[in-house]
């Protein structure tokens, strides 16, 4: 069956430069920003300390990651063939890390693994998202819970935890009935337990919608992943449905768009040669698959936000960029392996 690969290798070299060259000529925050203002008192109470959570604001104080950041330019050139390792990433605070927006011009390089050994593990693998680094950092492990009716994800920060329960769950995954449309939430409350001011309930982190394609399942699947949009201070806009009609999914549908952003993935090239749908990952993907795909606005799709690509039996590469944090672009790889879709 036709595939998306990622194995456009000679193209490597000049096109590898296109993002940055993109991003000089237009900021792409400005794709993501809706306003949205926070409130008055937490942004005074955020400039104050100088600490790494401030580090989106593209604070040229910090030479380190700044150093990084003209490196990464430079190297992507000549090492693209063999699959360029992230840049320095500093993960101090994992749970505040694998929520924050990733710094704008930085790409968050990770590696997704799925764990299948066990009784049942055919059926509820475990996912792990490590940084693919030298360190290997780990970030996520996420699972399907078993006696759901519809497929449910626990996400958590701790790689053998991944209780419901327990602290180190971080978000989770959850899927309509049909298994084509996901949400995403963070570990918040349930609505039905909100304390007087609300802010004690979960938020929707994204939102995926797959849709069929004239090929049935055969070809490139189209996906539609919502995301809240972000203020003028670069942070997430906080998306706490009160009730199942309020959430992403049902103001996409209303196309209720208030400050939330539409992404899509990047519709694949027919290929004569390897008869097969292609898309460049720049040497990050080596495995032909229908999995394999890049998430982009439409204003610009040179941009990629994320992409995720098979590069073994069960590993792949995760990529993501600014608004994406790591929750989010790990449940949205998580959405593509679900059953229903699983189409190879």
């Amino acid at each position: 069956p036709p595939a998306t690969t990622g194995s456009d290798e000679e193209d490597d070299s000049d096109s590898s430069t296109k993002p940055i060259r993109s991003e000089k000529k237009k900021n792409p925050a400005s794709l993501f920003q809706t306003g949205g203002d926070p409130p008055k008192e937490k942004k005074t109470k955020k400039k104050a300390p100088p600490k790494a959570a401030d580090s989106e604001e593209e604070t040229p104080e910090t030479p380190q990651k700044n150093s990084n950041r003209k490196g990464k330019g430079k190297k992507s050139k000549k090492a693209k063939e063999e699959r360029p390792p992230s840049p320095v990433i500093e993960v101090d605070n994992l749970e505040e890390f694998v929520l924050r927006p990733a710094q704008q011009g930085v790409t968050v390089k990770c590696r997704v693994t799925r764990d299948k050994k066990g009784m049942d593990r055919g059926l509820y693998p475990t996912y792990y998202l490590h940084l693919d680094n030298d360190k290997k950092v780990f970030l996520l492990a996420g699972r399907k819970r078993k006696k759901s009716k519809t497929s449910n994800y626990l996400i958590s920060i701790d790689p053998t935890d991944l209780s419901r329960g327990g602290e180190n769950f971080i978000g989770k995954l959850r899927s309509n009935l049909m298994g084509t449309k996901f949400t995403v939430f963070d570990n918040g409350a349930n609505p039905d337990r909100a304390n007087a001011d609300w802010s004690n309930v979960r938020q929707e982190l994204s939102a995926v919608v797959y849709e069929t394609n004239v090929l049935g399942f055969k070809g490139p699947r189209k996906m539609t992943v919502i995301i809240p949009g972000m203020n003028s201070d670069n942070e997430r806009v906080p998306i706490r449905p009160r009730n199942d009609n309020d959430g992403l999914l049902m103001r996409w549908q209303n196309r209720n768009m208030d400050n939330v952003i539409e992404l899509h993935n990047k519709a694949p090239v027919w290929n004569d040669e390897t008869q097969s749908y292609v898309l460049n990952f720049h040497g990050r993907v080596t495995h032909a698959s229908v999995k394999n795909f890049q998430i982009v606005h439409g204003s610009d799709p040179d941009y990629i936000v994320m992409q995720f690509g098979r590069v073994a039996d069960d590993a792949f590469t995760m990529d993501y960029n600014y608004p994406l944090c790591a929750v989010q672009a790990f449940a949205i790889a998580l959405s593509s392996f679900d059953g229903k879709l699983a189409c190879e």
